[in-house]
């Protein structure tokens, strides 16, 4: 191996110094230049001590006069574009062939924005809550998260991240929820025109700009209580709303005791009209989890309720899975 772990080097398009900080293959190192990780083939870099001695040039010596001398400056650190993006960086293993395979994911947060952000990152497979990461990531920086087996990106991963501005501005939002669900067709693309145009690594973008505040309409109910209408306050309103239930179960037996008479048509409405209405109990008194019992059965009655599950905004995340208390019954929903 040419470099080891600490070696000195130069980048020779920028000819920028840095630092091997990890060997990623036979092929790629991870280099640290000016406080910034990033990944290298080793033929874009070299080891500064042989550029001295191959490209040294002889300068003709310039009279300098005290007054010509500049303060000397910090150069800034470079700015490519703006926004933040999720990076992710992979790693080559050897097949039984002796071909190029993809072990695993170095998974980066890059952040080309000037402003610094506290992060809530959290990753998904096929539903299930997997790494959970909260940190700070600071301006034109980027920000390593966790190394996640490629295998593992056919298991429909949803990668959540929640940001905040770290110096309070009262003109921008108090936070920014993004979403990135990649599909395996779309992985496989990237690392392929990766390996194409000969690149270290491919990224998603999350944001361009951190968004504004937005301010709420107020509205004058003046003449809606002026007609006759009861108006409450809105810190008030959870006060005259029906309880909410943290477990519903929506057996039809549970429903109505007249129900052998009823189609399986209307026995279903009728499950879906209970459940619609304590889940929006539910996002009306903020509870942070709600559990919906449904049953095994033939399945219709969770497939239906999947369904709507999936264009609420108001979900996080929900799962279908063993419970002590209802097995295979149950969907545990979660919350933003």
């Amino acid at each position: 191996m040419k470099y080891q772990v600490g070696d000195k080097i130069v980048v020779l398009h920028s000819d920028e110094e840095g630092q091997v900080i990890d060997i990623l293959n036979e092929n790629m190192v991870m280099i640290e230049v000016r406080g910034v990780k990033f990944p290298a083939y080793m033929d874009q870099i070299d080891f500064p001590y042989f550029k001295m001695f191959t490209q040294k040039k002889i300068v003709p010596k310039k009279k300098i006069f005290i007054d010509d001398i500049k303060k000397e400056k910090t150069p800034p650190k470079k700015k490519t574009t703006d926004g933040v993006f999720l990076n992710f960086v992979p790693v080559f293993d050897k097949d039984v062939f002796d071909d190029d395979l993809v072990d695993k994911l170095k998974v980066y947060l890059i952040n080309q924005n000037e402003e610094t952000y506290d992060f809530d990152y959290n990753l998904y497979f096929s539903g299930e809550h997997n790494f959970q990461l909260k940190n700070t990531i600071a301006g034109l920086s980027d920000f390593y998260l966790h190394d996640i087996d490629f295998d593992d990106m056919s298991e429909n991963p949803r990668f959540d991240v929640i940001f905040s501005l770290q110096k309070e501005n009262k003109k921008k939002a108090p936070y920014f929820e993004t979403t990135l669900k990649p599909k395996g067709k779309q992985i496989f693309k990237r690392i392929e025109e990766l390996q194409k145009n000969n690149e270290a690594s491919f990224s998603f973008e999350l944001f361009k700009h951190y968004p504004d505040r937005v301010e709420e309409e107020k509205v004058d109910l003046s003449k809606l209580g002026n007609a006759g209408f009861r108006v409450y306050d809105a810190k008030d309103a959870r006060k005259h709303l029906p309880p909410a239930r943290s477990v519903l179960d929506i057996h039809i037996e549970k429903l109505t005791n007249n129900w052998k008479h009823l189609s399986n048509l209307e026995i279903l409405n009728m499950q879906l009209s209970e459940f619609e209405k304590y889940f929006e109990l539910a996002v009306a008194h903020h509870l942070k989890e709600f559990i919906v019992i449904h049953g095994v059965g033939e399945g219709k009655l969770r497939e239906e309720i999947h369904e709507i599950l999936k264009y609420k905004p108001d979900v996080k995340y929900f799962v279908n899975q063993y419970h002590h208390l209802y097995g295979y019954g149950a969907t545990e929903i979660f919350f933003k």
